[in-house]
């Protein structure tokens, strides 16, 4: 199906303003950022004053602010929600976020809505659906296979966004309650406990423990590097990096790292164009490993893979860079050609698997190796360091002080031409988007001596743009004859002509317009629906029986579901991970099996059809939270 546009978009995480400044900097196309309230990462809330800001700064660029307006909400959050959203878009918020469809039975603004991956959007029906009822852009499911991705594409022009960075969810996105059943924390309401993240030993249904004490839910992180191409082909144009809690570093390299690649194949494919103006010179060279990770895979993007768990951790390890030779009172020697700086953080496993780490105070070069001296007190290296182990870095200092200073700059490339007319000296400048301003000086000319050296300082005077947004692509001086003209003179012309330029440019940008929805309603595909669609209010439940859905439960916060249900529907299999898939040996029975930390047991169930991994619970203490669902 023929899509809107043919840009290519790259997506970046905004923990704040001054994150969503610096990763339109090093070449975002679009940044999403949260909100005062209402956003699925509850530690990442910001003012719509500082939203303005930063909308401010991306409109330079023809960059977008897509603002995450993406959690449940109670009926008595319903009318706050939507006056946040007339503030948002007040500000020029290019689009909000939304996981709760009951935001769409309200009086919105004509603001263009984006369907949070919340929306759990994994099949061509559900993707036709959003898009008829007011969706421009769709988060697919981070679980989707390639020919998945195309089969969606084929069957909507909606923008089809996909993460290609950072942590993944176990879970189906929007499908977990494993938090909330656990903690009382929602995720779906932004406040995940990341219970996926903790230890569990796992039983076969005899008792056999099949792995002990490890982090058999937590998953190695997202790298897509190699698949965009791939993924371009499938029809995906707006590529996501996770990451609205990660530090300043890791926004600055991965965005720096993804609009390299991206280019590339902009470079390859004159079809495709950026969706912002602008490009990006970086001060270092991007490496995704040096910053937080838990190890790479590309998912189920190519199929299932076998080895996609960070089972022995879920915290950043790094590169190996060596093997421990000796251990003294308060260093140890290091093997392996890697440079080891002062400052730089180590990690490694003991023999029980436990991870430990150090920040190295002091380096000397021995031999082919070095010889650190890590911080800690003298005698007590030999206790947790042993002689063959090891060693990762997990902070590299000198790439952490490259990202700590200005890593990179964006320039708009300009083309100037200064000419005459009845009333002097005319300098226009025109962008690579085709916006054009002028400026005008009526200056008294004199015949210049020295016809190619006037010209050249003219040009030089005229390129001055390092203190602008703006690079000079090409500079004519188009005078019917060489004059002399004071530096103060150029200056003020080639001020007035940015200024100009900069106002035309702010006039000519315009935000998208809500995709207007279909009549009549669509219905939606399925006519029931159960706790796992999220259902926690009034305005919720009209828009589903509008669509033509007769069966609606609540959503699992309100508390109704008293039993063990699924907390977590997952593509991650366990039995698959251990080699007990019944696709893998036949006739083995490895079910049921059981999750265990400490008094919490989790019962396993696998629906092989879907090849999903279903974790059994039951909600451990009734909370406050209580969503009416009248």
């Amino acid at each position: 199906m023929h899509k809107t546009r043919q840009h290519l978009e790259l997506l970046a995480p905004a923990k704040n303003a001054d994150f969503g400044i610096e990763a339109i900097i090093h070449g975002a196309d679009a940044v999403y950022i949260g909100g005062p309230a209402f956003g699925a990462r509850a530690r990442a809330g910001n003012s719509v004053a500082d939203i303005g800001r930063l909308v401010e700064h991306a409109h330079r660029y023809n960059a977008q602010v897509l603002v995450a307006l993406n959690t449940l909400l109670r009926d008595d959050e319903l009318e706050a929600a939507r006056r946040l959203a007339w503030q948002l878009h007040d500000v020029g918020a290019d689009a909000l976020i939304v996981q709760d469809m009951g935001l769409l039975e309200l009086d919105l603004p004509p603001i263009e809505l984006h369907a949070s991956t919340q929306t759990n959007v994994r099949s061509p029906d559900k993707a036709r659906f959003l898009a008829a009822v007011g969706f421009s852009q769709i988060v697919l499911a981070r679980e989707l296979a390639l020919d998945q991705i195309s089969a969606i594409a084929s069957e909507t022009d909606a923008i089809l966004e996909f993460f290609v960075h950072g942590a993944l969810c176990v879970s189906y996105s929007g499908q977990c309650n494993l938090s909330y059943a656990q903690t009382g924390r929602s995720a779906n309401r932004g406040d995940c406990s990341q219970s996926c993240r903790l230890p569990y030993t796992l039983t076969a249904g005899d008792g056999q423990v099949i792995a002990a004490d490890r982090h058999l839910l937590s998953l190695k992180d997202n790298d897509q590097s190699r698949n965009l191409r791939a993924l371009v082909d499938a029809g995906v144009s707006s590529f996501k990096i996770e990451g609205r809690l990660k530090d300043l570093a890791y926004l600055k390299n991965i965005t720096a790292h993804y609009r390299q690649l991206l280019d590339e194949i902009l470079a390859e494919r004159p079809g495709y164009r950026r969706s912002s103006s602008g490009e990006s010179s970086f001060l270092f060279v991007p490496q995704p490993e040096k910053t937080f990770n838990r190890g790479a895979t590309d998912y189920f993007v190519r199929g299932r893979q076998a080895d996609i768990g960070a089972f022995a951790t879920p915290k950043f390890v790094g590169d190996e860079i060596g093997t421990v030779t000796r251990v003294g009172s308060d260093h140890f020697d290091l093997d392996g050609p890697q440079a080891v700086h002062n400052g730089d953080g180590i990690a490694w496993f003991d023999a029980a698997g436990e991870l430990h780490g150090l920040q190295i105070n002091r380096v000397e070069r021995n031999g082919s190796g070095c010889r650190l001296f890590p911080q800690l007190a003298a005698g007590e290296l030999a206790t947790v360091l042993q002689t063959g182990t090891r060693i990762h870095r997990n902070r590299d200092q000198e790439f952490a002080r490259c990202l700590a200073r200005k890593s990179a700059t964006r320039r708009i490339a300009v083309d100037l031409v200064l000419r005459e007319d009845a009333h002097g000296l005319v300098l226009a400048i025109s962008d690579d988007r085709g916006v054009t301003a002028q400026a005008t000086l009526a200056q008294p000319r004199q015949p210049a001596r020295d016809g190619e050296r006037a010209r050249a300082t003219m040009r030089d005077g005229l390129g001055r743009l390092g203190g602008t947004i703006y690079s000079p692509r090409s500079i004519d001086i188009a005078l019917a004859t060489d004059c002399f003209l004071p530096t103060a003179t150029l200056n003020q012309l080639r001020r007035d002509a940015l200024a100009a330029l900069d106002a035309a440019r702010r006039a000519a940008y315009e935000r998208p317009a809500r995709r207007a929805a279909a009549v009549p309603p669509p219905l939606f595909p399925e006519r029931s629906l159960d706790y796992l669609a999220g259902v926690s209010n009034r305005s919720a439940r009209a828009f589903y029986a509008r669509h033509g859905v007769e069966v609606i439960e609540p959503a699992y916060e309100c508390g109704q579901q008293k039993g063990e249900v699924s907390l977590m529907i997952t593509k991650h299999c366990l039995r698959y991970s251990f080699n007990l898939c019944p696709r893998q040996v036949k006739g083995i029975r490895a079910e049921p099996m059981l999750l265990i930390n400490g008094s919490e047991r989790l019962t396993l169930r696998f629906d092989c059809k879907p090849c999903e991994m279903h974790v059994i619970g039951r909600l451990r203490r009734q909370r406050a939270l209580r969503l009416a669902t009248q």
